[in-house]
């Protein structure tokens, strides 16, 4: 449960985008507001983890940081600026379906009657929560909402398959992915949107903590946790954004909540506990021991930095199992 209650911690970050970015940054410019979160994050993860991909992990993060970060963030600004947020939020809340899906050809997961009922009753939730009697659909918003879904159910799955690099952490490859993505993005903010606007003190206040609290350290906790647990269980903990997107904003911006809400936002939470029972067990398990005696021995005699006691975690975070397909267990377990 430790794992879980860690993991959902990035999707309950996430719920604060929509209130950080209405009162605290320039109006219609997503696109550099996407860069602005994910590149300095990722650049300032690689400075402290000083770990570049090598091999054919050069194009794996491209690919994983285009998938969860870069055309992620790009299709999900497309859908909300031309469909009404509550909309946008019932196309994402399909993501933990389409993660559950994917992972049967590419994890050996299964794709049982439970995950079905959860995915349901998880997109019935969201529905309540955010839908209005008036939002009106456009077919491009549509169709970005579910590409950036699929993409981001995508990366998910993806993520779990390749698993990390021998010596290698989650935090060293968030950064990649958020490096990755935060380039991808650059020329596409720099062609659409042109210069960015003169940032006055909220502004920089709000994208420092779109940066850090909402990206680096809530997509450190996501990738974590899809090491650790099933690819489908991780999905399924995205369904408590829209959640705290609508609980913050009854608390922060004094939106009204109805009981109508209330009963979505029950239903959203049966959905993500109800996920996180999957019909089969992740293809490894953390070890509880994993601090081995010579790493404690070493944290006891020496007196390191901040940036050092970091980089001693990402090494003991290396030495826990990685991700890998559940039909590769055996070589899983011989190079753990």
């Amino acid at each position: 449960m430790r794992n879980v209650a860690l993991t959902a911690l990035a999707p309950l970050a996430w719920g604060s985008t929509y209130a950080v970015t209405t009162e605290m940054l320039p109006a219609d410019r997503p696109l550099l507001t996407a860069t602005l979160r994910a590149l300095p994050a990722g650049l300032v993860l690689l400075a402290v983890t000083r770990k570049l991909p090598s091999g054919s992990w050069w194009w794996r993060s491209a690919v994983l940081g285009a998938l969860n970060i870069g055309v992620f963030f790009a299709l999900l600004f497309v859908a909300a600026y031309r469909l009404p947020g509550g909309v946008a939020a019932v196309l994402g809340a399909v993501q933990p379906l389409l993660a559950a899906a994917l992972a049967v050809p590419l994890l050996g997961e299964r794709f049982g009657r439970r995950a079905l009922l959860a995915g349901a009753a998880g997109v019935l939730g969201v529905s309540l929560v955010v839908l209005r009697a008036t939002a009106r659909l456009d077919a491009i918003g549509v169709l970005a909402g579910l590409a950036g879904a699929g993409a981001m159910a995508a990366g998910t799955v993806l993520t779990k398959r390749w698993g990390r690099p021998a010596g290698v952490g989650p935090l060293a490859l968030t950064g990649w992915q958020l490096a990755a993505g935060g380039l991808l993005l650059l020329p596409v903010a720099a062609l659409v949107e042109g210069a960015p606007p003169a940032l006055g003190a909220a502004n920089l206040l709000g994208y420092g903590y779109l940066a850090v609290a909402n990206t680096a350290l809530a997509y450190w906790l996501w990738f974590r946790g899809i090491g650790r647990l099933p690819a489908t269980s991780v999905a399924f903990l995205g369904l408590l954004s829209p959640v705290s997107a609508a609980v913050i904003g009854w608390a922060v911006l004094g939106q009204a909540l109805t009981a109508l809400q209330l009963l979505g936002m029950a239903l959203a939470l049966a959905s993500t506990l109800l996920g996180q029972r999957p019909p089969r067990q992740p293809a490894t398990t953390p070890v509880a021991t994993s601090t081995t005696p010579a790493a404690t021995a070493t944290a006891t005699t020496t007196s390191p930095s901040t940036l050092a006691r970091i980089r001693e975690g990402e090494a003991r975070s290396a030495d826990l199992p990685r991700a890998e397909p559940v039909t590769r267990r055996q070589s899983t377990s011989a190079t753990a």
